[in-house]
């Protein structure tokens, strides 16, 4: 086992043997903030359709959530 994987582990440990809400809460703040921070590349294709997406709703071409469920379920019926 590397380093990192004794890190890992150690972590998992504390974090599952721990009784301390606030600690809890401060280690999942600590996640969220660093994985908000990572950049994802994406592929030409998903850049693509995201400013597709972008114009869909520029122009107004958008329904709601519930209008959606309602289509799927009349799909699917």
């Amino acid at each position: 086992m590397n380093a990192l994987d004794n890190i890992k582990n150690s972590l998992i440990y504390s974090v599952l043997a721990t009784k301390n809400e606030r600690l809890l809460e401060a280690i999942n703040s600590i996640f969220d903030s660093t994985q908000s921070e990572e950049i994802v590349a994406l592929s030409s294709e998903q850049i693509e359709m995201l400013l597709m997406s972008e114009e869909d709703i520029q122009t107004g071409k958008i329904i709601s959530e519930s209008e959606l469920s309602k289509r799927d379920s009349e799909w699917l019926s």
